[in-house]
């Protein structure tokens, strides 16, 4: 197994284009790293280069102890897990796992020894000897899995490997990733744009935009203290509620003043937004949709009240888009037990405790 480092990496293309910008990071041995972002953010190019299939621009990728930007991808020992799995069609499940391990001059019999041991691990010694157009998605995507893990390899690298199954099939394939990972205990970077993928399967993920780290976090910390207004946005499903307004200090209390809603700042917060000096200054009020609270009835915290134009049942919990608050619906959630119905008129209040202020020039989170 072995650790990774990222030292001030960029990745210049022949148009002068940045793709990656001063990328610096340590990937811990055996942990599992997932780099998350849109589509264009540099997460896929990350991943070659680090596997040896784009060249770095600028800057150093270690492997251990040993820097590998001039080494070519075969020396890197690292297996690749592609979207479109990438099998050979003419070649059954046995030959197209074994194939790297023959390119290697493995002997015989140890290929068969890995081959049988990887393929019990993921259930498919039954399909040994089919040709892939006989397989499912999944089942493709266990084969490709396999090819990887014979290798034995220091390192994992996984290009969005889930993004052509169905939803359900996603889900199982997710927690068998991770359950494999952490079985075999192999350094693994994951790329896919799919925020639910990062938050479930990383010990850490990188959220990326536009070729720049935007935070390194744990899934919780990024969901409970997203560095800026960007990952707050990204991260989580419904997105995060946003009130554009201003601090300002009335009496010797700091308030968040919104076209119609007026929220008290806590005095613990308020002392961290003093330091950062943003009194009088326009800011954005953040509110995830569980932290909302909803009355049928005008309530004292109550600060705002709209009339439920959608709801969303989802079984065990509800959403609730809600008009007249804001230029776009307010989102809550809610118990399914609750009984309201569309038009209906409601009040929120949102928990002091549990909502972020970005400002709306530099974007960062005031109270991080």
């Amino acid at each position: 197994m072995a650790c990774l480092k990222y030292r001030e990496i960029c990745k210049r293309y022949d148009n002068n284009t940045l793709a990656v910008t001063r990328f610096n990071l340590e990937v811990k041995d055996h942990e599992f790293l997932v780099l998350v972002g849109p589509s264009g953010c540099g997460k896929s190019t990350m991943l070659r280069m680090t596997a040896g299939l784009e060249e770095i621009s600028e800057g150093e990728l270690y492997i251990g102890d040993r820097m590998v930007n001039d080494i070519p991808a075969k020396e890197r020992d690292m297996a690749m897990v592609f979207q479109n799995y990438a099998l050979y069609p003419q070649m059954n499940v046995y030959d197209n796992m074994a194939f790297g391990l023959t390119l290697r001059k493995i002997p015989k019999q140890e290929i068969t020894k890995r081959v049988n041991e990887v393929a019990e691990i993921l259930d498919i010694v039954h399909l040994l000897k089919r040709k892939p157009k006989t397989l499912s998605g999944g089942q493709r995507q266990r084969v490709a899995l396999g090819r990887a893990i014979v290798r034995e390899p220091q390192v994992f690298l996984m290009d969005e490997p889930l993004s052509n199954l169905d939803a359900k099939l996603r889900v199982q394939m997710r927690m068998e990733i991770s359950k494999l990972q952490k079985q075999l205990g192999t350094t693994t970077i994951y790329v896919t744009h799919d925020q639910i993928e990062a938050m479930t399967m990383g010990d850490r993920i990188v959220v990326m935009r536009n070729g720049i780290i935007q935070q390194v976090a744990s899934p919780l910390e990024l969901y409970r203290a997203p560095a800026n207004l960007f990952v707050a946005s990204f991260i989580g499903s419904p997105a995060m509620n946003f009130f554009d307004g201003e601090l300002n200090e009335q009496n010797g209390t700091l308030l968040f003043q919104h076209e119609i809603i007026k929220v008290h700042i806590p005095d613990y917060q308020a002392k961290i937004i003093k330091i950062k000096d943003c009194i009088n200054r326009k800011v954005i009020l953040g509110v995830r949709p569980e932290n909302i609270q909803i009355y049928t009835q005008p309530q004292e915290d109550t600060i705002a009240a709209g009339e439920i134009d959608l709801i969303e049942n989802l079984g065990s919990e509800m959403y609730l888009y809600i008009s007249g608050v804001d230029k776009k619906p307010v989102i809550a959630r809610v118990d399914q037990d609750i009984k309201l119905g569309r038009g209906e008129k409601v009040y929120i209040a949102i928990s002091p405790e549990f909502f972020h202020l970005f400002s709306q020039s530099t974007e960062e989170n005031l109270l991080k």
